[in-house]
């Protein structure tokens, strides 16, 4: 099930969608490409599942691209082990995860684009079909996230469930989950690279500037798409999550022009407070 809103002048009206069934050669879902995009430096321990979530996704045209910082385990060895024809990969230093992410923008050739990190994995086979069924229509979607322990077990921990995109945007201190954000290329194309001058919210900063400033149509998917490892670089503690914060508050302001000081500061620490509660609809 979808949620539709239409970038920063969506006045709080939604239209609801229900994708049945979805047969390939009715939509021509199957036709749209999609670009993964994965970042890692010494991720022998998780980039398996990921690749392995990758390569068992229904939805067939696709491709990985991964871009390692020149790690110095098992990574490559670990990357290298599957198909290469589906993987392009590039190994060399970088100045961290944004770098790393902006290099692998400039070698995608999909018609849509997402990121999938290298210890998180997709909920289920389907959730690749279930993106590009949603991008057939919108040029944007988001969907819920499971945080889990490991991939082994998959104990959930918290749970991230998608909201559709309110009347005042980002200003309310919502967001969706980037590890379920796909957009289609013309999005990618507009927003540009990811801003190096963000250490932990540069993810934030290039959703808001997707949404809150280009007028593309959004979509929120029902469903579970990406099991994510908790204990990222912008949730492991809670410093990350002060850090995290500041630097979305600083994008705000020098987006939305926002205040020193605004509602969404302490709104979007808010808004994720149910995340540790919400285990109803797993």
């Amino acid at each position: 099930m979808l949620e539709l809103s239409r970038g920063k002048r969506n006045i709080g009206g939604s239209t609801r969608i229900t994708i049945a069934s979805l047969r390939s050669s009715e939509t021509g879902v199957s036709l749209l490409k999609i670009s993964v995009l994965t970042v890692c430096w010494n991720s022998a321990k998780t980039i398996r599942y990921t690749l392995d979530s990758f390569f068992d996704q229904e939805h067939q045209e696709k491709e990985l691209v991964v871009v390692d910082g020149a790690s110095s385990d098992a990574t490559l060895d670990i990357v290298r082990s599957y198909p290469t024809e589906r993987i392009k990969l590039v190994s060399e230093p970088d100045r961290g995860m944004y770098d790393g992410l902006n290099k692998a923008l400039a070698l995608c050739t999909g018609d849509a684009i997402g990121v999938l990190n290298s210890d998180d994995t997709y909920h289920e086979v389907g959730s690749l079909g279930r993106i590009a069924a949603a991008l057939r229509d919108v040029d944007i979607v988001h969907g819920h996230l499971n945080f889990v322990n490991d991939h082994r077990h998959k104990k959930v921990v918290r749970r991230w469930r998608a909201q559709v995109q309110p009347s005042s945007g980002f200003r309310s201190g919502w967001m969706p989950a980037h590890p379920t954000f796909y957009v289609r290329r013309r999005v990618a194309e507009a927003v540009g690279p990811f801003d190096l001058s963000f250490k932990v919210a540069s993810d934030y900063d290039w959703m808001l500037r997707a949404i809150g400033i280009h007028e593309f149509r959004t979509a929120m998917i029902d469903h579970v798409l990406i099991d994510m490892m908790q204990g990222g670089k912008s949730t492991s503690s809670w410093r990350s999550h002060l850090d995290h914060n500041l630097e979305a508050l600083q994008s705000r302001r020098r987006w939305l022009g926002a205040g020193r000081v605004d509602y969404a500061l302490f709104a979007k620490p808010m808004r994720k407070l149910g995340q540790f509660f919400a285990w109803a609809g797993a």
